[in-house]
């Protein structure tokens, strides 16, 4: 009987792969056709996706942002960022294996497809950030592997559907900053996994559902400006700060002491709020550990729930025995059971450098640091916090999912500079202001965590109103980097504002502003060299047009003061190189090595002569002219005349002094600012 059974699985092997094989060429053809369809609608003039063809293969890494399983079934499409315009298709729907969905920080429009419901295997849906409009389908409460559904920051209106009481594996449920209406159902009160629920900055009535309150995994829940009325479940104070509810007049509680005391009528209404809505089973399967059911297993030929299994039955029965079918089914059955953490890779990878999905899918789900799975709370990335304008205390900490918010996951359209050690994004924070987030990588820093921590620290103490102000930083040790966020400053930085070829362009600064500009740099800079109780005296090291921002009411902001001291040597002479380049420079550090406030005091002087003459480029004949105050050769001829003699001739002299060769030789910053006070 065994020599039998040997012979039959022989054949079946031998056979069955031909079949499968055909079978496979065909579902490969229509992923591909899918592919197409969802390219054509995401990316309608064809400016990002270029890399999707009909003639490629999904599998191999030629359809950028497109990763398939082990079975070569397309599990995972990621163009998070990409700046794609379209809408999403309802031929989504036809990827039957897809686990993760990635579409978050573009400008994608229109409303989200119900057919994307279809997408039964589904367990991570990222449409944050873009423009859908339109009712949330409730089909949606259908994706029963639905693990975290991100759809803030759209424009999406309607109620929120009550159907996603039957997400049971849902983690995070993200619907803030939309234009939702109607109250809060019930029936989310019975998701036992639930761990982030987001609902502010919507249009939301009623009460919170007190169910709520009883969900055991819940750490943060957010309502804030919302039209929320009523009594505020007593069990939401476990949640501590995890629980904002700010900018709801209506809400009362009495265990919440910004909330207004509780009345009869409010009181009376606890009973009415869907009493018959279970509270979480701690027994229930709900409560199954997450590992053990995160990425549902799509096998060659079908998905978990697909009849095409039932099909190769019969072919193989059509071409051997019961016997043997029974056989390389339970065969498989044990396959599969080993293999059930889903992995993805290419088809030119070999085993030992497959990339786990599993793996993939759980730092993404780790919404509250995305970089550093191993940790839950919003302060897991490192060191992360956010300082109080007023004082130099922490005021609330950021997290790296506010940082990818803040600048569209880093995208290229946000990107505002970028040099070998460092790149700066546009962001746009959770209350809405703007700032700009310089990232830095580790390894360019010289100390330690704990020495970088503290010298950031120093500089979060900064206050003066020509200094970039340092609201806070991040630093995330499973990505390697530190996020440092600074007010934006909305006019760029002083090297646009040179060479300057039209006359007419908004680039021109006329004298008032230069001149103002000017005065502002001197007072920066002196604030930094002074010695006081509460701020060492420090020196900024690397004064150029550059580290010159300006603000919307052209007010010169100063960053980078004291960075360069805490970053690596090897960027610090890449910079200074540069520094050098374009002539900043002093020409003691050349045989000193040391900086000094004169050395800073140079580097002012040459912004000076700059800014005067419109020049990046201060030739020797810009400086000659500038020495016997001819004007007409010195300064900028796009104002056309239009600037005071007298202002410039002393502008000129502080310029001139503070660039001279010997050190002892140039002013203090507390003597340009008294000379300053002699230019109206």
């Amino acid at each position: 009987m065994l020599h039998h059974l040997f012979i039959i699985l022989f054949l079946t092997l031998c056979i069955s792969p031909n079949l499968t094989n055909g079978k496979a060429s065909l579902e490969h053809f229509a992923e591909v056709s899918v592919l197409m369809d969802v390219k054509a609608s995401l990316d309608p003039e064809n400016k990002y996706l270029m890399s999707w063809t009909e003639s490629g293969d999904p599998c191999s890494n030629s359809f950028i942002g497109v990763a398939c399983n082990e079975y070569l079934k397309v599990s995972n499409i990621s163009l998070q960022g990409k700046g794609l315009t379209g809408q999403l298709s309802p031929a989504i729907a036809g990827l039957k294996c897809l686990s993760g969905l990635y579409l978050h920080y573009n400008s994608l429009n229109g409303e989200i497809p119900k057919e994307i419901s279809g997408l039964t295997e589904l367990s991570e849906l990222y449409l944050n950030v873009n423009n859908f409009t339109g009712d949330i389908p409730p089909e949606i409460g259908n994706m029963a592997s639905l693990q975290v559904m991100e759809l803030c920051c759209n424009q999406l209106n309607g109620s929120i559907p009550s159907e996603f009481g039957n997400l049971k594996k849902l983690n995070v449920l993200a619907l803030q900053h939309n234009q939702l209406t109607g109250q809060i159902p019930p029936t989310l009160g019975g998701l036992a996994m639930l761990e982030r629920l987001d609902l502010g900055f919507n249009h939301l009535t009623g009460p919170i559902p007190v169910n709520l309150a009883k969900v055991s995994k819940l750490e943060f829940f957010d309502v804030q400006n919302s039209n929320l009325s009523g009594f505020t479940p007593i069990g939401l104070k476990r949640l501590g700060d995890g629980f904002s509810y700010k900018n709801n007049p209506d809400l009362c509680g009495k265990a919440f002491l910004s909330l207004r005391p509780c009345t009869a009528l409010d009181m009376s209404m606890i009973n009415q709020l869907d009493p018959f809505t279970p509270a979480p089973n701690t027994t229930s399967p709900q409560n199954i550990p997450q590992s053990a059911s995160i990425m549902p297993h799509c096998t060659q030929d079908h998905c978990t729930n697909s009849s095409s299994n039932l099909k190769i039955v019969g072919i193989i029965a059509a071409i051997v025995t019961v016997i043997a079918s029974l056989t390389v089914t339970a065969l498989v059955a044990i396959f599969v059971h080993r293999r059930r953490k889903q992995k993805i890779w290419s088809k030119s990878e070999t085993p030992e450098h497959r990339f786990s999905m599993q793996e993939s899918s759980r730092i993404s789900s780790e919404y509250f640091c995305a970089w550093d799975p191993t940790q839950k709370s919003p302060k897991a990335c490192g060191f992360c916090v956010e300082l109080d304008p007023k004082s130099s205390g922490p005021l609330q900490s950021f997290n790296m999912e506010e940082i990818e918010a803040a600048t569209r996951y880093f995208s290229d359209a946000n990107l505002l500079g970028k040099s070998k050690f460092s790149a700066v994004y546009k962001g746009v924070l959770r209350d809405r202001s703007a700032v700009a987030i310089k990232s830095v990588s580790v390894t360019s820093c010289k100390a330690d965590e704990a020495e970088f921590t503290k010298g950031l620290s120093l500089l979060t103490s900064l206050r003066h109103e020509n200094l970039a102000r340092l609201r806070g930083f991040c630093c995330s040790k499973a990505r390697g980097e530190c996020y440092l966020v600074y007010d934006f400053a909305s006019k760029g930085n002083l090297s646009q504002y040179l060479d300057v070829e039209d006359v007419r362009s908004s680039h021109v600064l006329d004298w008032h502003k230069r001149v103002f500009i000017i005065k502002g740099i001197a007072k920066g800079l002196a604030y930094l060299h002074r010695d006081e109780p509460e701020k060492p005296m420090m020196i900024h090291r690397n004064i150029s047009m550059e580290k010159i921002l300006i603000d919307q009411q052209y007010n010169p902001l100063i960053t980078d003061a004291g960075l360069l001291k805490l970053l690596a040597d090897d960027i610090v002479y890449s910079a200074l190189k540069v520094s050098a380049a374009l002539g900043y420079m002093a020409p003691e550090y050349i045989t000193t090595g040391k900086f000094t406030e004169k050395s800073d005091v140079y580097a002012f002087g040459v912004v000076v002569l700059q800014i005067l003459s419109g020049q990046s480029n201060l030739t020797g004949s810009i400086r000659a002219a500038a020495a016997d105050r001819r004007f007409n050769d010195f300064i900028d001829k796009n104002l056309e005349g239009k600037f005071s003699e007298i202002e410039a001739d002393k502008l000129t002299r502080i310029g001139l002094i503070c660039v001279d060769e010997l050190p002892e030789n140039r002013l203090t910053m507390e003597d340009v600012i008294r000379e300053l006070c002699l230019v109206n």
